[in-house]
């Protein structure tokens, strides 16, 4: 039980850790390419402004001239070009290794020089250079200036940035991942032994209890074997006593069993010996009998293969005596009840199945929990709500498991689970 209350503590920190730090790591990721892109815009900005000046003498003597200015501390012609267009867009002259097979556009752009991947990228700013006209006082088109720049880079940079904040986030994952570790274990340590307190409680006061109503027990048959001495009213009285107290002996049984089969320090370690199934189940058949003819049930039990298996007698005949009970218990007159033994591959299979008042499908799923009972009728019963509980610890105890099928108004089917000792071929 605490092993899953680990895991499922531990998987929640870390999907909240992990989450945390994805969106962290992609925040500083954004922030940190609009950055880059805001610098590589405002460095092309700077670089068209200084260029723009140029555009007459470039015209007239071509690039040696902004060759000669020598601008080297702004412009690196591996990566970035410089291109001078008339008014028609015609090329004029360029400077740079970089070629931009495109006409210019007024702005800043993106482009792509061939497929549309990372490496092909080219950012660019074009700027158009006036003339104003002494006569008319307006502005005449001479023509661009363009200014690009590889986003090799650039990408280079943001793809570095990535890997790094990748790497980054899964080692903090795995310093996580201890300290998620640390800190489960440091967490559930107070629950697990305010639990195990609860568990040694309830075996020590029901082990406590035992003496005190067996006394009582005791007393109340006494009494009982003498009606002469007591009043009629408190004949009734004394009726009522022994229901009480034999219903919180096994009240006291039952609590004492589920401390011992949840606490391994408790459990009495009963001797396993081979039982065989079959003479097992006839007995409880026999047993149950008068109470099935009480009620008009019919009880039939059908045993298809001999079967042996290793466990508790004593436990096994607790285990399918409760769900042959419940059966009957919650069967209407003119109700049918079915036991089946059988061998599949190496599990023995004992099914109950009656025509009974089953269980709704939102139950099915409590119906082996401590205390539950599911509606007002199965109040009434009478019962603690223990058995299906106390008989799941046994079946599990035995390495076998028990399943529940059932409908409303059309009954229930239980199937328990157990390994098989060995096959014989006779009694």
């Amino acid at each position: 039980m605490f092993q899953n209350l680990r895991v499922r503590l531990l998987l929640s920190y870390l999907i909240v850790m992990e989450a945390i730090l994805i969106l962290f790591s992609g925040g500083i990721y954004f922030l940190f390419s609009r950055s880059l892109s805001r610098q590589l815009d405002n460095k092309l900005m700077t670089l068209a402004e200084v260029v723009a000046p140029t555009f007459s003498q470039v015209k007239h003597q071509g690039t040696q001239y902004f060759t000669q200015l020598g601008n080297d501390n702004l412009f690196n012609s591996k990566t970035q070009a410089i291109e001078w267009f008339d008014s028609e867009k015609r090329r004029l002259g360029s400077h740079g290794n970089l070629v931009v097979p495109f006409e210019p556009q007024p702005g800043l752009l993106t482009l792509y020089s061939s497929k549309r991947s990372s490496s092909s990228r080219i950012r660019t700013i074009t700027l158009s250079v006036s003339l104003n006209s002494s006569n008319f006082q307006q502005s005449s088109l001479k023509g661009y200036i363009r200014i690009s720049q590889s986003l090799t880079e650039l990408e280079a940079e943001k793809n570095q940035l990535l890997l790094n904040l990748v790497i980054a986030t899964l080692a903090t994952l795995g310093l996580v991942t201890l300290g998620g570790f640390w800190l489960t274990e440091n967490a559930v340590k107070p629950i697990e032994k305010s639990v195990q307190q609860q568990k040694q409680f309830t075996a020590d006061a029901s082990h406590e209890l035992r003496g005190p109503l067996t006394a009582i027990k005791a007393s109340i048959d006494i009494m009982s074997r003498h009606p002469e001495r007591l009043h009629d009213k408190d004949l009734r009285k004394v009726g009522a006593i022994a229901s009480a107290t034999e219903q919180m002996i096994h009240l006291v049984e039952d609590l004492l069993f589920l401390a011992r089969t949840d606490t391994p320090n408790l459990q009495s370690n009963p001797k396993w010996t081979q039982i065989m199934l079959n003479n097992l189940l006839q007995d409880l058949v026999d047993l149950l009998e008068p109470l099935a003819q009480e009620k008009k049930i019919t009880l039939d039990y059908q045993d298809l293969d001999k079967v042996w298996v290793m466990g508790n007698e004593g436990q096994l005949k607790r285990l399918f005596s409760n769900l042959i009970y419940n059966a009957l218990n919650y069967t209407p007159a003119e109700g049918f009840v079915m036991i089946r033994l059988l061998q599949n591959n190496r599990w023995a299979k004992v099914s109950v199945k009656d025509t009974g008042i089953g269980i709704h499908s939102k139950d099915l799923p409590h119906i082996f929990d401590r205390f539950w009972r599911a509606d007002k009728v199965r109040h009434r019963s009478g019962g603690t709500g223990l058995g299906l509980s106390i008989a799941q610890s046994i079946a599990h105890y035995h390495r076998g498991k028990i399943t529940v099928e059932s409908q409303i108004g059309i009954g229930s089917y239980f199937e328990v689970i157990i390994p098989i000792l060995e096959i014989k071929k006779s009694y």
